[in-house]
């Protein structure tokens, strides 16, 4: 049976206990997406570091579309919040305009 599998893995690896069908599959749901979502945020700030490290203005004047555009994306998912988009998307592009 299917059921035994599925709650011997949520309750041995994940540590929780769950008593129904529907709250072990919400457990692995939950567990994929925590997975995916740390991968997306942990990409957007390396993306970030990357273009704050960056000293030239032409080379960061060409990464700053892109990396507004996966700020954007973040948001768009609920991986961050709008605000702290728009403050980093204002810092990076105060950053890349004082760029000489």
């Amino acid at each position: 049976m299917k059921f035994k599998k599925y709650s011997y893995l949520c309750t041995q690896v994940l540590g929780v206990m769950a008593n129904h069908k529907s709250a072990l599959k919400r457990i692995r749901q939950n567990e994929k997406r925590k997975l995916r979502n740390r991968y997306y945020h942990k990409t957007a700030r390396t993306a970030l570091k990357v273009l704050r490290n960056e000293t030239e203005k032409s080379v960061a004047t060409e990464q700053l579309p892109k990396v507004i555009s996966l700020l954007d994306k973040l948001v768009k998912k609920n991986i961050i919040h709008k605000n702290k988009a728009a403050n980093l998307k204002s810092k990076l592009t105060k950053h890349v305009n004082k760029l000489a």
